[in-house]
This record gives structure tokens, sequence and C-alpha cells, in this order.
């Protein structure tokens, strides 16, 4: 087999490649043994049909195309290797020429890795947020877990906001009351925003044994996307009362015998959420600068795929799940459906260079992953994910994932390398020392939120808010 190698542009190679026709000789010998077992001819036991008797019946170019389409593949990848060419995506074949008895010629058209020059990346310089926790915000901290042990007791008046209400929904759609449109013995706490809009104002200035109608858009089921008439039955009314602010509630809701060590305690947490948020943003920051200082052609077919891809996702299976189809959702989001392509391939862009430029990284600072660093990455997917650790582990190596996972846990520790050569300021002009034992893993995390940044399951359940 002889292979040459046409650089068409820096993401996109044409193989040309030139088989003799005795290398062919392995799939010919396997397309007759396939075609013989398929085959029934009068006076042969099957699988015992000659060649010359098969070409005779069933003509020689249907064991020739059965023979190349065997080869092709084993072929291709022979002229890859040899190429030393790093192949994005499925190429585009063309078989130039069959002769039989003489020669297959092929070309193939396929993506490639552009070469990238990393420069110096030690000047990169971001500011983030300073780690700062009010009085307020530990007042709001503690008010939500005040919220948390609250009590419920009946009372015989009209429904206020902040009231627990029990009641019966029934909605119609064309003045027919839908099979999937009553629910019966709901909880519903008024002003909470949640179930329908237009329910707390129905429900409001209602008691129990009294009814409301309203009208709403229904979110899910079988006439999602429809007006329906809903009428609401109000069964009970219970006030929500929050208990005392002071050293029993701490004693009630912690391991605090103080409400002022409850207090510092929710300091220090929001102390460590808000240095983890420090970190993150840092993180986000110095990639966002990265991707500035590397120009990274674009190869046009695997753009294409990936925001075909996230589209895909988003409109089967993220908005699916929640009853939104692509014009709804783009009407929540006041986008046009220009502005939305223009933004998913922005996004898909960017996590293509993401990537390009953190795997020449993870080679130009010979990175490795161990398996301790792997294993942490499966754990952390997997609790993601809602999956036990084995049953994540399984589904990963049955569905060839392995690399995969590699390739993430790599990126993230070259994210590292990058975030550690910066210099990273808070607002207050302060050096912000991000040296943690945790940083793979955020940085890890943070590869992967770019990569699929956009029309992710974020946007989604962002858009099922907004309509709520």
């Amino acid at each position: 087999m002889k292979s040459a190698v046409e650089t068409l542009n820096p993401t996109r190679v044409r193989l040309t490649v030139e088989v003799p026709f005795e290398e062919l000789k392995p799939s010919l010998d396997a397309a007759y043994k396939k075609i013989n077992q398929q085959v029934t001819v009068k006076g042969f036991r099957q699988g015992k049909v000659p060649a010359r008797v098969i070409d005779q019946r069933f003509g020689r170019g249907a064991v020739l195309e059965e023979a190349v389409n065997d080869a092709l593949p084993k072929f291709y990848t022979e002229a890859v290797n040899e190429g030393e060419l790093n192949v994005l995506g499925q190429p585009e074949v063309d078989i130039t020429e069959l002769k039989d008895g003489e020669l297959l010629a092929f070309t193939a058209e396929v993506d490639v890795r552009p070469a990238l020059e990393i420069p110096d990346y030690s000047g990169i310089e971001v500011e983030v947020d300073a780690v700062e926790v009010s009085d307020e915000d530990i007042d709001k901290s503690v008010e939500q877990l005040r919220e948390r042990f609250a009590s419920t007791s009946p009372v015989e008046r009209a429904a206020e906001d902040g009231d627990v209400l029990t009641v019966d929904l029934e909605a119609k759609v064309d003045g027919e009351v839908l099979e999937d449109g009553v629910a019966k013995g709901v909880s519903y706490t008024v002003g909470s925003g949640e179930l329908l809009d237009g329910i707390d104002e129905a429900v409001k200035g209602l008691k129990a044994g009294e009814s409301g109608t309203f009208t709403s858009e229904l979110k899910g089921g079988s006439a999602a996307g429809k007006e329906a008439e809903v009428k609401v039955d109000v069964t009970a009314v219970a006030a929500r009362e929050l208990p005392a602010l002071d050293d029993d509630f701490a004693q009630l809701a912690s391991e605090f015998d103080t409400l002022e060590e409850l207090r510092a305690d929710s300091a220090k947490r929001l102390a460590q959420m808000k240095k983890y948020d420090q970190a993150t943003q840092a993180q986000e920051k110095v990639l966002d600068e990265l991707l500035k200082l590397v120009e990274v052609p674009m190869p046009e077919k695997l753009l294409a795929d990936e925001i075909e891809t996230r589209k895909h996702n988003l409109v089967n299976h993220q908005l699916a799940q929640m009853g939104l189809d692509l014009a709804k959702y783009l009407e929540i989001q006041g986008k046009t459906e220009e502005e939305f392509d223009a933004e998913t391939k922005e996004q898909a862009e960017k996590g293509i260079k993401t990537q390009f430029i953190l795997d020449e990284l993870v080679n130009k600072e010979k990175l490795n992953v161990s398996q301790e660093e792997l294993t942490e990455h499966l754990m952390r997917r997997a609790q993601s994910s809602g999956m036990s650790p084995d049953q994540f582990a399984q589904a990963v190596v049955e569905g060839g994932q392995v690399p995969m996972l590699v390739g993430e846990v790599a990126r993230g520790k070259a994210l590292a390398v990058v975030v550690e050569a910066a210099t990273v300021k808070d607002t207050n002009g302060e050096i912000v020392d991000l040296d943690d034992e945790d940083e793979t893993a955020e940085t890890t995390e943070t590869v992967e939120a770019s990569e699929a940044e956009g029309t992710d399951a974020e946007q989604a359940e962002k858009a099922e808010k907004t309509e709520g």
C-alpha cells in the first residue's frame, strides 16, 4: 500500500491511497465466505459454493464491493498512522479506481487537529470578587435554616402569602377536562411561584372549602403549551410559624449551644463557599484570557457537528423533559432563532478551542493522570449522574469512555498549571492564593463547563424557572 497526504487547509487533509490487488486477498476471501453463508445454489451444500459459481450467479462486482467495504477501514487506518495524523471525526471516502486483479485506489478527506503554538501565559492577570461575608449574608443564611424548621397549624381565616394550602386542581382545555389534568391533595405555599402561573391570585382570600378559577399556560403533560382553565379547590389552610431566633433554635437546628455559635459557623461556611466561587471565577477568567492568546483554526465539519449535537441535546433531551419545544424556549429567553444559532456557534467554538488548547498544554507540560486522580473524577461524575460509582464505572468501561474521562482530568490539570502561573487579584487589590488540594478537581469542572457551555442543562433549567 502507498499513501500520500495533501494539506487542504490547517484543519483538513486529503489522503490518497493505492492498494495492490494482492493486498485485498484476505478481504476477498472473507467476502466469498460471507456470501457463501447467505446464498443457496442448487447442487451445492450451503457454504460450499465455489467462487467461480458465485461470480457467475451473483456477479464479481458484488464480491468486490463486499471486499472493498471490508478492507477500506483497515487501509484508511494504516494511511492515517503512516501520515502520523491526529484525525477528527469520520472521513469522506471516494473510490477513484478499482481494477479487478490490479489496483484499488481511493481518497479520504478528514478533519485533523490544527498545529498550535502556545505562547508564554505567565503574564495573565485577572481580577475576581473579594471574599467578604456581611451580616446580611449571615442573616439570610440563618433565616433559610429557620424556614426549614417552620411548623404549620390549621387556621380558619382566608389564605395569605406564606400560608400552606392543601388544594385540588382540575384543568380544562376547550371545555374538556384533561385525563392528566386532575390532582388532589396538593400542598402549595402561597407566593412560592411554584405550580402554575395565576394560582396565587386565585387562592388568596379563599378559605377552606372555597374555590377559584384561573387561566394558565400548562408547562407539561398532554396539553403542554396550551392555555387551560384551572379550577382550584382549597381544602385546608395552614399558617407557617417560624421558631424564635434564640439559643433553643440553635440547639434544635444544629450541634451548637448558642445562636452566636450558629451564626459564627454560618459565617465560616459562607466564607468557604465564597472562596470556592472565587476560585471558580479565577479559573474561568484565566481560561478566557488563555483562549485570547492562542490562534486556533476551526475545523468546519467538526464545528458543524458540534453545533448540531448541542442543538439536538437541548431540543430532544433537556427541553423535551420539561414539555418545552425550541420555539417556546426562545420565547421565554426573549431570543430570535438567529440569535440562538449565533450563540450556539460561539459556545461550540469556545468548547472546541478549550479542548484543543488544553490538550496541547497536556502534551507540552507532559502531564499524566494517575489512577487515584481518575478514580476521584469518576466518583464525582457518578455522584452528579445519580448513579453508584460501580454502576457509573461499568457504564464508562462498556461505553469505551475511559479515554474521555482521562482527557477531562488531564485538561483540568493543564488549566491548573496556567492558573498557578497567572496573577489573580481580588477587587481589593489583594493577591489571591488559590493553592488547594482540590484545585485539579475544580479546574476539571471549569473545563467541563466551558466545553459544554451554552445548550446545556443549566440553560434549560433557567428557562423552566423563568417559565414558572
